[in-house]
């Protein structure tokens, strides 16, 4: 079926994209909202934060549904915070460039999967510094089978032990000199499902992009006084920005990259 469908024009596998993130990027804001409470993300249905009513279906439309109810709740008339439909626009923006970029292919379902788990994991680590079991663990495997099929079972095994054990290293080590945690267990089981789904040469470019990144946030943070060498940082935005990076634009980086700076054989 995806073999019959490859040859659609681009802009209608960005239409199908973005509508698709929308409802995504709806089921995000539910996961955002109950992961870090360890709540079920199906039960109960959708309902108010302030009332505790539950929200019609005719309500809970993506993006239209906050414009026509003009950003309030039909029942209690507070205001809904304008991160639900920038999360759900976000999403939706991002699902748009993915099939765009890669349209209907095995590829395409994968990182369409991967793509909502790194919005959901960047607003929980902002907000609550913690980036969630469920979905790291179950992201090893998940990039073990899906990294195997893109890249090959080999690379895909080294990207987890390279991601995996570098962070390892880094935190047991920063332990023993420091005696206390410097980076958090989600850290670890995040790069090690990053580096199984995009192979070991990709999470080296994911660990670079999201220090240099986090290195630029902080160095800002300091220069407006809104952060110091003791602030605490959560690191799992940068890794998610970075794997999205290395999602687009990974490989031609590299290879520009290598054909820039690399010596060239005689």
């Amino acid at each position: 079926m995806i073999e019959n469908i490859s040859q659609l024009p681009p802009w209608i596998y960005s239409l199908v994209g973005l509508v698709f993130g929308l409802m995504v990027g709806s089921f995000a804001n539910v996961c955002i909202a109950r992961l870090p409470k360890k709540q079920s993300v199906v039960f109960p249905a959708s309902h108010c934060p302030h009332c505790n009513k539950p929200i019609h279906v005719t309500d809970n439309i993506p993006l239209i549904s906050y414009i026509l109810l003009k950003g309030k709740c039909r029942n209690c008339k507070q205001k809904i915070s304008l991160i639900y439909p920038a999360i759900e626009l976000i999403t939706g923006l991002l699902m748009a460039a993915l099939f765009y970029r890669f349209g209907f292919t095995w590829e395409c379902l994968i990182f369409a999967i991967v793509v909502p788990a790194l919005v959901i994991i960047t607003m929980i680590d902002i907000e609550h510094q913690i980036i969630p079991d469920v979905i790291t663990l179950p992201g090893i495997p998940f990039g073990l089978v899906a990294g195997s099929y893109m890249n090959g079972m080999w690379d895909s095994f080294l990207g987890l032990l390279v991601g995996g054990g570098l962070f390892w290293l880094l935190a047991e080590g920063y332990f023993r000199m420091r005696g206390k945690v410097g980076m958090g267990g989600g850290d670890i089981k995040y790069i090690a499902a990053a580096g199984a789904l995009m192979g070991w040469v990709q999470v080296l470019f994911i660990i670079f992009i999201g220090a240099l990144a986090g290195g630029i946030f902080g160095a800002i943070g300091m220069g407006v006084k809104k952060l110091d060498f003791l602030s605490r940082i959560p690191f799992g935005p940068f890794l998610a920005l970075a794997t999205l990076i290395s999602i687009f634009f990974g490989g031609s980086i590299i290879d520009w990259y290598l054909d820039t700076f690399m010596p060239k054989p005689l």
